[in-house]
């Protein structure tokens, strides 16, 4: 039965994910680009969305870091001040008092136990999260741009609906 062992590292300035399997054939080391971090398609989707020309118009954002490391005291410190586990990478402020939120994961990456419950929790009063999954940081901000636009759009129309119930 084959043994097999993964390891992300550095190798020449670049993150890369090494595969080595141990047969009866011998062993095969692999070495491939590693994915991301999630930060890093978060990072990608804020330049995106900042560059847009209705940022600041009719949208604005917020990003959280509720998963960074953080030692027992500055825990301690964040939760006592309102951080919230399970709160969503990017709080999305529309024109009109609409809130949108955006949870990144890369690839198959799973919600976390407090993901669940915190998004399940936000669902009960009316918002909703939306799960990007990337494995690029350029896929992440083209669908953070095309979700943001439908939310414009979305927005857009229920203005004209209601500017129409007020002319007609």
């Amino acid at each position: 039965m084959a043994k097999r062992t993964t390891q992300t590292t550095r190798m020449n300035g670049k993150r890369v994910r090494i595969v080595t399997t141990t047969g009866p054939a011998g062993t095969k080391v692999t070495v491939a680009e590693a994915e991301p971090k999630e930060w890093e398609l978060q990072a990608a989707q804020v330049r995106a969305l900042r560059s847009m020309p209705e940022y600041g118009k009719q949208f604005l954002l917020a990003g959280d870091q509720n998963s960074a490391k953080r030692g027992p005291r500055a825990q301690m410190e964040a939760i006592a001040a309102g951080m919230t586990p399970g709160e969503a990478d990017m709080r999305i402020y529309i024109a009109g008092g609409k809130l949108r939120m955006i949870e990144n994961k890369v690839g198959r990456g799973r919600l976390s136990p407090a993901q669940v419950d915190r998004h399940a929790a936000l669902a009960r009063i009316g918002f909703t999260v939306e799960v990007l999954r990337a494995v690029t940081t350029d896929d992440a901000a083209r669908q953070a741009v095309a979700l943001v636009r439908s939310w414009l759009a979305e927005n857009d129309n229920q203005s004209g609906l209601l500017l129409d119930k007020f002319v007609n």
